[in-house]
């Protein structure tokens, strides 16, 4: 049976080594005490909760397929319907149905809204009598979307999707990359109102299901799930240091560990890395990758999260939470309300009410850095702001993601295909995580899974 090593062992790895499962003998290095990466579960005030991404997007299937797999079927479960909600302008604002990205579909959906003063309204309005030549090249998000609907809808309807999911900002997101459907329709020319609107009516066609899914217990379940399915060896607090290629196509792998170096070989690896540790490695092997990789920017997050109690609570927020534009210059980015989001959280603490908000966009390290106390005081006032009394929590916990999310700066794709030509010259060797092709875990999967079989076809 042929041998794979798989450096990294965030969902990318652990997805690509249950892909290996029973055709090769397969081992998983990770530098971390534990698996899972930015998934994982914690507790504040003796409450589990999400750590990091708390959903799988259920629009493509990967991951909650695998969930299926890894035997977390039967607690798959859907959040609470809930418009999405924008704290603009002193209110919190629902954002009409029929968006994509926070792009409208139906200007007159937001009138009345608050989202946007009249002028504002009625230049996203006239968007479709403007000319538009196809998309020839890729352009940042603000440059495309700014000069189709104007810059204030940018600034309060896309720009607080974009630190939701990215942590990155219109200006400097790439457009095929962060809003590929967009970015698709941009590319056949014309105006795009009337585009989404076919695409929205050629969905109501179809029952729509949930965009994203959660997992009773918290998404941070999956990883270790995946991991016991795969069948592979799990070395944790083993970190890979080099790599060296063998005669025959194999490599030799170097790692780290508590009781020294640790040297294992096999005919292929999976680098399953963020794209900054991913150039160390190859760096002797391919000062191109090597190049590639270091370019792609990442973004440092923090996440606090509360729980207060519900009997001492003057009131309790109603929604699923709300997303803030930086434009408003507020420090939180977005704010989940998971006791409302998620029926399993409620029924496991009735008595509390459990929120979290997320702090730090791309080119803000210095905010995720501040103090814990900092950051809660900095969270609990703005969320008075926004919503009123909630009173004191009765625990907090802070979260910190340092460079956690990767950028898709303009060119991403571009620069993606030259990263994966100049690894492809490695016999043996397969790249897979967030770098490359989606940040969420669906597709972190989808990578994982074809890095996999990319890898075992390279060792025969």
């Amino acid at each position: 049976m042929r041998s794979v090593i798989v450096i990294g062992g965030g969902i990318s790895g652990l997805a690509a080594a249950w892909e290996l499962r029973g055709t090769a003998e397969v081992t998983v290095l990770e530098g971390r005490t534990r698996v899972g990466g930015k998934l994982r579960t914690g507790t504040v005030g003796g409450i589990t909760v999400d750590e990091g991404a708390e959903s799988l997007m259920a629009l493509r299937p990967e991951a909650v397929e695998l969930a299926a797999a890894v035997g977390l079927g039967d607690a798959l479960c859907d959040p609470a319907k809930a418009p999405v909600t924008i704290w603009t302008g002193g209110a919190l604002r629902p954002l009409p149905a029929g968006h994509v990205m926070g792009v409208p579909t139906d200007p007159a959906a937001l009138a009345g809204t608050g989202l946007l003063p009249p002028q504002a309204l009625a230049r996203v309005a006239a968007e479709e009598h403007l000319p538009a030549a196809p998309l020839t090249r890729d352009c940042s998000v603000a440059a495309y979307l700014a000069g189709r609907f104007g810059q204030e809808a940018v600034d309060r309807l896309v720009e607080p999707l974009l630190g939701g999911v990215y942590a990155g900002r219109a200006d400097r997101l790439s457009l095929r990359a962060a809003m590929p459907r967009i970015a698709a329709l941009a590319e056949r020319g014309g105006p795009l109102l009337p585009a989404l609107r076919r695409m929205r009516a050629a969905g109501a066609a179809t029952s729509a299901p949930a965009a994203v899914r959660g997992v009773a217990g918290g998404t941070g379940r999956l990883p270790q799930a995946v991991a016991e399915a795969s069948g592979a060896r799990i070395l944790t607090g083993t970190a890979a240091r080099s790599l060296e290629r063998l005669p025959g196509d194999r490599w030799r792998v170097r790692a780290v560990t508590g009781d020294g170096t640790l040297t294992v070989e096999a005919d292929a690896v999976v680098l399953a890395l963020p794209a900054f540790a991913a150039a160390e490695l190859l760096a002797p092997h391919s000062p191109m990758a090597e190049a590639g990789l270091t370019a792609i920017p990442y973004a440092s997050t923090a996440v606090v999260t509360m729980a207060f109690s519900r009997a001492r609570a003057a009131f309790l927020p109603e929604g699923n939470g709300f997303l803030v534009p930086p434009v408003d210059g507020h420090t939180v980015k977005a704010v989940s309300f998971l006791s409302n989001k998620w029926a399993w959280l409620r029924s496991a603490a009735p008595d509390a009410f459990v929120l979290r908000a997320s702090v730090g966009r791309f080119g803000e390290d210095d905010l995720p850095a501040r103090p814990d106390r900092h950051l809660i005081r900095s969270a609990i006032t703005e969320l008075r702001r926004a919503m009123g009394p909630l009173g004191e929590p009765v625990a907090a916990r802070v979260t910190r993601w340092d460079r956690g999310l990767p950028q898709y700066a303009v060119g991403h794709h571009d620069r993606v295909r030259d990263i994966r030509e100049a690894a492809a010259k490695l016999p043996g060797l397969a790249l897979c995580g967030a770098a490359y092709e989606g940040v969420g875990v669906a597709a972190c999967v989808a990578t994982g899974r074809a890095a996999a079989r990319q890898a075992l076809a390279a060792a025969g």
